[in-house]
């Protein structure tokens, strides 16, 4: 049975989907079979950060709700262990069906052995739909204090939602920043109130790879970033990997 990772955050901007999109291709490079949901409805951008925009594809609507084969979901070109299932654009957050959508990740929990459901941002429909159907948890947030402040906020919904494995990705990193204003990783983790399962630095290769068409492990696979993501599926799949910054 495979694993259900919620990738969320408080606020807009804190590059999440590109954090949902860089540890999806990690994972599959690993050999594990993933599933990539785009959940951000009317707003899913995740096929960007993946790659994939050319090449369209089914929306979870389309199989939870629409008739089609979860085994139908788009593969990857170049992962071709990972799929995806797009963010539908005709329908808002709140007149999804919740059960189906549970249904659809029962069924998906068979098939994959790790399923990231890319939430939007805040905690609305949405959010709920995600929260309500994971058991694990990445809360991205910058180090900044709005940031912060609402990753601390979502960490302590999941709480009262009974979630408990949520740990916290601290993304777009500038260390002569953290340096200048004389704040640590651990400050950051302590402002939170969340573990800490890894640490993105900021990193041009993340656009570049976006602009160009590309996922970032195939654009620069050797990037600060790129090596980031690895660690953090490292650590999803159980293995120790270094933590920078600490």
């Amino acid at each position: 049975m495979g694993q259900t990772v919620g990738i969320l955050s408080g606020k807009g901007g804190t590059g999440k989907t590109s954090v949902c999109a860089g540890v999806a291709q990690a994972l599959a490079q690993d050999g594990e079979r993933v599933l990539c949901v785009d959940c951000d409805v009317g707003l899913g951008n995740l096929d960007i950060s993946l790659g994939l925009t050319e090449l369209g594809g089914l929306s979870f609507l389309d199989v939870s709700e629409g008739g089609y084969a979860l085994d139908q979901a788009l593969r990857h070109p170049i992962y071709p262990n990972l799929s995806f299932l797009a963010a539908p654009m005709n329908r808002p957050s709140e007149q999804i069906d919740p059960a189906a959508f549970l249904k659809l990740m029962a069924l998906a929990r068979k098939e994959y052995g790790y399923v990231l459901l890319d939430a939007p941002a805040g905690v609305d429909a949405g959010f709920r739909l995600v929260a309500d159907a994971a058991e694990r948890f990445l809360l991205v947030t910058g180090p900044g204090p709005a940031a912060l402040r609402d990753a601390a906020q979502v960490g302590a919904i999941l709480e009262r939602m009974g979630k408990t494995d949520v740990r916290l990705v601290v993304n777009r990193v500038d260390k002569d920043m953290l340096s200048l204003v004389r704040m640590t990783i651990d400050d950051v983790m302590d402002a939170a109130g969340l573990p800490l399962a890894g640490v993105v630095l900021e990193d041009p290769a993340v656009t570049l790879a976006a602009s160009f068409g590309k996922p970032i492990l195939q654009y620069n696979k050797r990037s600060p970033a790129a090596k980031a993501y690895g660690r953090i599926a490292r650590r999803l799949q159980g293995f120790p990997a270094a933590m920078p910054l600490r």
